[in-house]
């Protein structure tokens, strides 16, 4: 009889999968996600599955939810090193989604994938979705880190993202009220946010070694970077006070593709070139990519995050609650009858 010596025992670890530092990064997780706990919920981080009450003040609730990622903004992050905003941008792409319902964000729950898990680099990308949630009133109380041998590159990882928010039900945004007169209020971004970034990159690679040093007072890739713009508290709290007919998100699209999604039939936004000032960032990525104004206006925010239509009645009060809350607000143009005319008009 012939024997054969016993193989070498594989651990999951010699796969490529290592459950202490999955360990290891919720332990740094926690103290980051107990930091956004708030009212209703009743289990966090660490369970099956997460437990949310809805907060007792909703009389007839409607729960509205949102998914996103961050597209391919990420590349640059892992090309230069920088992992402590993009979560925020997570955040921020569903709970700016879910507030335009007019939506309160309740909980966030997050998703991390990567092919080897580096615990500092995940942390520091968990550490700006807390930072998120917190900015945004909504509490991080679960989420999914899976390391995947094989999958991705080393040093690579994506992310998405998921908000559930609350509106009563008598109060949902719907943009049905809209009509032509109404005033076309426009929110800062505060720089690209999260689309468009697959023509940023060529951008980039176009220009080569002849980046501005800095762009808008920010060194050259801050300003890339910047985070997007947390919308949430500031319009919840003008949404609290005036009569707001309809929001739009500015995201992928830009303003020519997201503007019309909350429209009535029959209207069109008429908007105002030079209304809103066009920052050195965009100036300079439409100068390199050697682009026209539509295009521009429907690739990027171009420098308008979030859109706010309103009665013209109370277009003054609603843009002066708003500034004193700390938003760039302009005045970028108005709502009339669409005809056969485009959904929105840029002149």
């Amino acid at each position: 009889m012939s024997s054969s010596a016993s193989p070498t025992p594989l651990s999951y670890k010699d796969a490529g999968v290592d459950i202490d530092a999955g360990d290891a990064l919720v332990e740094r997780i926690k103290p980051l996600a107990k930091k956004t706990m708030r009212e209703g919920v009743l289990a966090g981080i660490g369970g099956f599955g997460a437990l949310f009450e809805v907060p007792k003040r909703y009389q007839e609730p409607v729960l509205v939810s949102g998914t996103d990622g961050v597209g391919t903004k990420l590349k640059l992050a892992f090309e230069w090193n920088m992992h402590d905003t993009v979560g925020i941008d997570l955040v921020a792409m569903s709970v700016n989604d879910v507030l335009v319902q007019g939506a309160e964000p309740l909980f966030f729950l997050d998703y991390f994938a990567c092919g080897k898990l580096d615990v500092d680099t995940a942390a520091a990308v968990v550490g700006g979705i807390a930072k998120g949630c917190e900015l945004s009133g909504c509490a991080l109380i679960g989420g999914e880190t899976a390391e995947m041998p094989g999958m991705y590159p080393a040093g690579e990882y994506d992310l998405a993202g998921f908000a559930v928010g609350a509106v009563e039900k008598s109060k949902i945004l719907t943009g049905k009220d809209v009509k032509p007169g109404d005033v076309v209020l426009g929110l800062a971004s505060a720089g690209v946010h999260s689309n468009g970034f697959s023509l940023v990159r060529k951008c980039i690679e176009r220009a080569g070694s002849n980046v501005p040093a800095t762009l808008d007072g920010k060194p050259f890739k801050h300003a890339i970077m910047e985070p997007t713009r947390l919308y949430v508290k500031n319009v919840l709290a003008a949404l609290a006070q005036h009569p707001i007919k309809a929001l739009a998100h500015i995201t992928g699209g830009g303003l020519l593709e997201n503007i019309p999604r909350v429209l009535p039939e029959g209207t069109a936004a008429h908007l105002q070139k030079g209304s809103w000032p066009q920052t050195e960032l965009f100036a300079w990525l439409q100068k390199t990519a050697g682009i026209d104004d539509i295009e521009m206006n429907r690739t990027f925010n171009n420098g308008i995050g979030m859109v706010v239509v309103v009665d013209a009645a109370h277009a003054e009060a609603t843009a002066a609650t708003l500034r004193a809350a700390g938003e760039q607000v302009y005045t970028i143009g108005t709502i009339a009858p669409r005809g056969d005319g485009a959904a929105v008009v840029v002149a």
